[in-house]
């Protein structure tokens, strides 16, 4: 992988990479990423002559990356932990995908401009689907993590789904209730509900989260936890019921406690490798203006 110190001196570091080095992924921790995988198959499939690497740029680090991206013939970036909502500050325009979520996870370059989307809800939706065999609108909705770059894009997803039910959770619930007040206009409109909140935001503690499980189809896991093999589950796992859908963002080579906990519920769990491809396979077809080979970048991780 490559640092900051590669990308500020990038032609001489770079001079004898072939086929270049032309797409990448910046975050921290990044060496665990497969994003490289599935896209330098995609490449290969339509012949195009360049590599995707990864980058690992600390969250001090993004806005002297981001400088020097500007200045090198790179196609685009993908964006990772931590930088998703401190690089909507930082990029010359965003369009509405973007703009909604208020945070990137994609970037393309043009005319040393640097454009940002966000590809995370639209891949979201599509992973449950696939995962599952649901559509989002028709279920009541947890996500862990609502305040990160991740969390907004599905959060935003799900409201514009007009899904049945969303509730909000986050360390910093003031986080949380600011998104809220955001996507209160998408939810005015009365479903079968009756006097059950549609949309709510709420503390990170065992209590509410029990009381709220009870009312809830699918629990995401839009937080980092589960990316160490050491870490614990974000919901206690014993509030897992077998009516559960438990979608976590966070994918390894092995299943996270969250997963896991979750087949032991006898719930269906997923990890994030589904969001990872479709929202890879639509950051592509940003980049390049044509549709990606799914199917070629889904055999990139087998």
């Amino acid at each position: 992988r490559y640092t900051l110190a590669d990308l500020e001196n990038w032609r001489e570091a770079a001079r004898d990479i072939d086929p270049p080095i032309r797409l990448g992924i910046f975050g921290d921790p990044v060496a665990h990423s497969l994003s490289p995988q599935m896209q330098n198959a995609a490449l290969k499939q339509y012949d195009i002559s360049m590599q995707y690497g990864r980058f690992h740029i600390r969250a001090n680090e993004l806005r002297s990356a981001l400088r020097f991206l500007r200045e090198l013939d790179f196609v685009g970036v993908n964006l990772t932990v931590p930088h998703k909502i401190a690089a909507f500050e930082q990029i010359d325009e965003a369009d509405e995908t973007a703009t909604r979520a208020g945070a990137v996870n994609t970037i393309r370059l043009r005319d040393k401009k640097l454009i940002g989307s966000n590809t995370d809800g639209e891949g979201f939706l599509r992973a449950i689907r696939s995962e599952f065999s649901v559509d989002v609108r028709d279920l009541r909705v947890m996500i862990i993590g609502a305040g990160g770059g991740t969390g907004h894009a599905i959060a935003w997803q799900c409201a514009l789904e007009n899904c049945e039910r969303l509730v909000l959770v986050n360390r910093t619930v003031e986080k949380a209730i600011a998104l809220v007040d955001r996507l209160r206009p998408f939810f005015a409109g009365p479903r079968v509900l009756g006097p059950v909140a549609r949309l709510e935001a709420v503390p990170w503690d065992e209590a509410t989260l029990r009381a709220q499980l009870a009312h809830i189809d699918l629990i995401v896991n839009a937080t980092p936890l589960g990316m160490n093999p050491s870490d614990q589950a974000p919901v206690p796992t014993r509030l897992l019921a077998p009516h559960h859908m438990v979608f976590d963002a966070v994918y390894g080579p092995s299943k996270t406690e969250l997963v896991r906990a979750a087949d032991e519920a006898g719930a269906r769990g997923a990890n994030g490798l589904s969001m990872l491809l479709h929202q890879g396979a639509l950051s592509f077809s940003i980049w390049f203006d044509r549709d990606a080979p799914i199917d070629v970048m889904r055999a990139a991780f087998l």
